[in-house]
């Protein structure tokens, strides 16, 4: 899976992200704003949080758009990664202290419709710079944020008994435009740490319903492209809802293999475990 995002896929996510947009909001006219969605986070600030993302993406696609308030921000993108993206999290909750509902809601629903109207005219594959010096394709900026309202709203929703569905086509975007997309831009630092290198060739397949199959190969430390006729040591076929709710640790892989919607096969699929020490998320 090398090939660039077709303008098909593009609408298709685009469209996700509009149509992800609107239930969020519901969902969040509908809950308690101070009902804790985590362990850490009220539903407004989960709301806080989101409606960030949105903001920060704006300002990605247009640079008249001014930078979230807060100090250094410039040099706390590019030096954030995986593992330290909760602190990242956390500074921009601290200075974005806004936790009217109804205000949060309209910002996020602004600044979604802005960014949409931004890449309505541009390529998909066109990059900009983001966390650890990763350079993510639009339509991984608009999987990303499709994501990011399907997981939160799964907590939202798990916290407060409103009802929540991820559908599958729209979950699949994440690992198909995202992840794939930053691997083929270049990931800079965002996943330093994790697994040491080594010698030892991991090539893993995804496969779902819902996207092409992804091949990735580790190798000295580095994840990549595997080559078309590469062998897989291990095989992850799933259903993507199920899959990114893993990914973010909202069920544990246990859960996630019982429930049979993710299942790991291949010569060697006892290699997956290193192959996710490097190629994760933050969890």
């Amino acid at each position: 899976m090398t090939a660039t995002v077709s303008d098909e896929r593009w609408q298709v996510a685009r469209a996700a992200l509009a149509e992800q947009t609107d239930r969020f909001v519901e969902l969040v006219r509908a809950a308690p704003p101070q009902a804790h969605a985590t362990a850490h986070w009220s539903v407004a600030d989960t709301l806080a949080h989101v409606g960030s993302i949105a903001w920060l993406y704006v300002c990605l696609v247009d640079p008249e758009r001014p930078l979230p308030p807060v100090p250094g921000f410039d040099g706390l993108l590019p030096e954030t990664t995986v593992d330290t993206v909760a602190d990242f999290n956390d500074v921009l909750l601290g200075h974005l202290t806004e936790r009217d509902p109804h205000l949060l809601l309209d910002r996020l629903q602004t600044d979604v419709k802005q960014f949409l109207v931004a890449c309505e005219r541009r390529r998909p594959d066109e990059t900009v710079p983001w966390l650890g010096g990763a350079r993510v394709p639009l339509a991984g900026l608009c999987a990303h944020l499709v994501n990011e309202v399907l997981v939160h709203g799964h907590d939202i929703s798990r916290a407060t008994g409103l009802p929540w569905r991820i559908p599958d086509p729209h979950a699949a975007l994440f690992l198909e435009l995202f992840l794939a997309g930053v691997v083929r831009h270049g990931y800079g630092r965002l996943i330093d740490g994790g697994a040491p290198p080594s010698e030892r060739r991991i090539v893993v397949e995804f496969r779902s319903a819902y996207a092409p199959p992804l091949r990735l190969l580790l190798h000295r430390g580095r994840v990549t492209f595997a080559e078309p006729d590469a062998r897989p040591d291990a095989v992850v076929d799933h259903e993507p809802a199920t899959l990114n709710l893993m990914m973010f640790g909202r069920i544990s892989r246990a859960r996630a293999v019982l429930s049979g919607k993710v299942r790991v096969s291949g010569r060697r699929p006892w290699l997956l475990p290193a192959f996710q020490r490097k190629f994760r998320t933050p969890s």
